[in-house]
């Protein structure tokens, strides 16, 4: 499958690669790339048809956006791309109201955005994480109307509670107003939380998944071994990071076992592997890569020609299984006999 074998996000009319290219390392000094290195990774990802650019505001202070709409402009390539950015972080330490999703707050951010991105719209536009206090109505009427007025194309939410995406997306159905088409969330072999909620939600409600972090931060890319009770390697995980140590458990070692025994009956990589793996699990549109290495980004377009055997699937399935947890547990076949009188029901698919 080629990086040009475009489908839409969600119920929509945006078409996309199945994968996006994720500019976090952007201007970021520590595990970043350089600038030019960073117009590198860019150049080959378009060159090779991909259309999909995920920033943010926060991305390296706002850097990361003026790379990314230097590089667009200089290569022209504005109607051909699809750019993602988002907000919700503060960016004023002490003014409330520079951050959040209220009104307020989304009018300065996407000003600032499109201001260092060099345009004057931008086609996908991310809530960046769910702020805990302005009301869904609110957010939908705020982005619907920047919808309307031709400053953004389409939104979606990042980070945010699956019943707040799921009434937000019921509210616009039912009063037929512009609603999110997609939610961007963690999603991988070792963050498999979202398949108990947000994937059925988003399926039932059309909404495109895009995953970050399918490689865990490094972790599925092979970057790190255990040493004891601690891990050695270099990446984002091995400095002060968002994710503290919480991938080097128990649980995650084992399933990289799995990964790794898969990633050799195969002759690949783990990473490409684990992203080959995300890729072919239900209501996923597009993985979001990071790269700050051209040969990284290589590597995980590489991803796009593996296909994996149910056998192989399965044994990668068992290991990183997620707990049952309440309500699903009881959700058995036993359970499904006593309820409709010891005959078993399959639901329409």
């Amino acid at each position: 499958m080629p990086l040009t074998t475009y489908r839409t996000l969600g119920r929509s009319g945006l078409v996309v690669s199945p994968l996006t290219l994720g500019t976090m390392t952007f201007g970021t000094p520590r595990w970043g790339s350089p600038d030019e290195v960073s117009r590198t990774i860019f150049q080959t990802y378009v060159e090779a048809g991909g259309n999909f650019i995920d920033t943010a505001d926060v991305y390296s202070g706002g850097r990361s956006e003026e790379l990314v709409g230097k590089f667009i402009a200089d290569q022209g390539l504005r109607d051909q791309v699809v750019v993602a950015t988002k907000s919700t972080f503060n960016a004023q330490p002490g003014n409330p109201n520079a951050g959040g999703n209220g009104r307020k707050n989304i009018h300065r951010a996407l000003e600032g955005s499109l201001r260092r991105l060099g345009t004057d719209y931008i086609d996908l536009y991310w809530l960046h994480a769910w702020d805990m206090v302005t009301p869904a109505a609110e957010v939908l009427q705020s982005l619907g109307d920047l919808v309307r007025a031709g400053k953004i194309r389409y939104f979606g939410f990042s980070n945010i509670p699956a019943w707040y995406a799921t009434q937000a997306a019921t509210m616009a159905s039912i009063h037929g107003v512009p609603g999110p088409i997609a939610l961007q969330l963690e999603y991988s072999l070792v963050e498999r939380s979202i398949e108990r909620e947000y994937v059925p939600a988003a399926r039932e409600l059309g909404l495109g998944i895009t995953p970050w972090s399918p490689l865990a931060a490094g972790f599925l890319a092979g970057k790190y071994q255990r040493d004891g009770a601690r891990a050695t390697g270099e990446g984002r995980l091995s400095g002060p990071n968002p994710f503290g140590d919480q991938k080097f458990t128990d649980h995650n070692w084992r399933v990289l076992e799995t990964l790794q025994a898969v990633a050799a009956q195969v002759e690949r990589p783990v990473a490409q592997v684990a992203l080959a793996w995300t890729a072919a699990q239900p209501g996923i549109t597009s993985l979001i890569l990071g790269a700050s290495k051209l040969n990284q980004l290589h590597d995980n377009l590489k991803s796009l020609d593996i296909r994996l055997t149910p056998e192989q699937l399965q044994a990668l399935n068992e290991s990183s299984a997620l707990d049952a947890a309440y309500p699903y547990g009881i959700f058995t076949p036993p359970v499904n006999r006593m309820i409709f009188g010891g005959v078993a029901v399959e639901g329409w698919h």
